[in-house]
């Protein structure tokens, strides 16, 4: 909407160009379609007389008039060129929307190339029970304190720098980021650590949140790269709901970043 109504302001900006204010020394003008100088005179097209007329040179202010004329076409010519850089951002946006695989789960850039990142089968512990959490269901926690974890000490996803881009397509708006993993025990990492109140049942999630840049690219679809370098380590892109008495809901892809 905004560009098609800038582009009419500058269609019509275009269509007024034809009109020029020629300015006289004592302040009044005639509206032209276009004038050039003669020697010691101006001629000009009067639009009120729809005919061509003269002027002696020194009764023109022709420093007011070229100036306006100068600053009309600048103004004219930046708008265009705001309009294009628009157009360009937009083409390069659908670009890239096109290239991100219309199924949910997270995606790893690598160059060029857009590399799905299959879901890490993660586990809560808790109470010295294992529960393998299903994407995004619930798993039953009691009360107590335990942790979610990813099997394996390393992943297998290796990013390609320090400076990781993800993209996320969601299938419903939930919450997603990165968190930075630690170690657990039997070669695990652990990706959150969870308490439970006895009485209130109410759950707490202790989680190592990376800042990160967030972009809207279309419905459900995000791109997400960190604020700043991450350290060599391990780590997980993750979409998860807040935790509900019933259990912990919870998905991530995890990733690797190596020291060079």
């Amino acid at each position: 909407m905004r560009r098609a109504i800038v582009l009419f302001l500058i269609c019509v900006s275009l269509t007024f160009a034809a009109t020029v204010r020629l300015y006289l020394k004592d302040g009044t003008y005639q509206r032209v379609r276009e004038y050039k100088v003669l020697s010691d005179r101006v001629r000009y097209y009067t639009l009120e007389r729809g005919d061509w007329e003269e002027v002696p040179l020194d009764l023109v202010d022709l420093k007011r008039t070229d100036a306006e004329v100068k600053a009309r076409d600048e103004a004219t010519k930046e708008e265009v060129a705001a309009v294009a850089v628009e157009e360009k951002a937009e083409r390069q946006a659908a670009a890239e929307v096109a290239k991100v695989p219309e199924r949910t789960g997270a995606y790893m850039v690598d160059g060029t190339q857009i590399v799905a990142i299959a879901p890490a089968e993660i586990t809560l512990v808790m109470d010295k029970k294992r529960h393998i959490l299903q994407v995004l269901m619930p798993a039953p926690v009691l009360s107590g304190k335990g942790w979610v974890e990813i099997k394996g000490d390393t992943s297998k996803n290796v990013a390609p720098s320090n400076m990781p881009e993800f993209y996320i397509r969601l299938e419903k708006e939930e919450r997603f980021g990165i968190l930075r993993l630690s170690p657990g025990k039997g070669g695990a990492r652990i990706l959150e650590k969870v308490s439970v109140i006895p009485i209130s049942k109410e759950i707490r999630e202790e989680q190592d949140q990376v800042q990160v840049f967030r972009r809207q690219l279309g419905e459900g679809l995000y791109k997400i790269w960190p604020m700043k370098a991450l350290e060599p380590g391990e780590y997980a892109v993750v979409e998860f709901s807040p935790a509900e008495t019933d259990g912990i809901k919870l998905q991530s892809w995890d990733f690797s970043v190596r020291a060079k």
